[in-house]
């Protein structure tokens, strides 16, 4: 990844966000008096806070296209370095662990973007690795799917190893609607995490349109595993 990519790539930006997920809105209107989304009042998500580097659009998501699609591994280290500037400093993790791909899609891809993520990010900041989570079942494929359908569908597909008392940092390359991500935290909860934030390169921006969020060549196949 050259200098003028990297510089391309902005920090994600809003004057209203969710205080715990950092779902960017346009207005305060979605957000209690606590600074709280309606997902994160009604404790549908299963993660504790949510941090990314940028928004899910122009360049960044090109070079992530490069990266998981494209197969293009040498990548992962230079979006690992996004993820580490998103990390929060103020927050201690015993662990950090990638959100797992089943192992059918991994065996036909060769590997797990978000592995590699979570190896070079615990290379950068000397977090342990620790592989605790296993996808149990295929899913289908996210993209095009409704928020619920989403919900639905990675729903108990996740296990994990005991993890009790454990502070986890969970990586993946994108989020989108957090229905993945939510699995796989409610998966360590159960486990004995006693919290869990998710850290992503990219998070898809409502207050871009709809259209831009997941392109539509990557709607159909395996290419869309982690559209969440």
């Amino acid at each position: 990844m050259c200098r003028a990519c990297l510089s391309a790539v902005e920090p994600l930006d809003a004057e209203f966000f969710c205080v715990s997920c950092r779902t960017p809105f346009q207005n305060a209107f979605p957000l209690d008096e606590n600074g709280l989304c309606g997902l994160c009042r009604s404790s549908v998500r299963g993660f504790d806070a949510a941090y990314s580097y940028s928004a899910y659009d122009g360049v960044l998501r090109k070079l992530i296209h490069l990266y998981k699609y494209g197969r293009i591994r040498t990548l992962a280290r230079p979006l690992a370095d996004l993820l580490a500037h998103a990390l929060p400093l103020d927050e201690p993790f015993d662990c950090i662990t990638p959100v797992p791909l089943y192992w059918l899609r991994r065996w036909k891809r060769g590997f797990n973007q978000s592995e590699l993520l979570a190896q070079a990010l615990s290379r950068r900041c000397g977090i342990p690795l620790a592989n605790v989570l296993r996808r149990s079942r295929s899913t289908r494929v996210q993209a095009g799917l409704s928020n619920h359908a989403r919900r639905q569908n990675v729903m108990k597909a996740f296990r994990a190893r005991p993890v009790q008392g454990k502070r986890i940092l969970l990586i993946d390359d994108v989020m989108t609607t957090g229905a993945t991500a939510t699995a796989c935290a409610l998966a360590l909860k159960r486990a004995g995490a006693a919290r869990v934030a998710l850290l992503t390169v990219a998070r898809a921006d409502r207050r871009l349109p709809d259209a831009r969020l997941v392109p539509h060549e990557f709607m159909v196949g395996e290419n869309s595993d982690h559209a969440e």
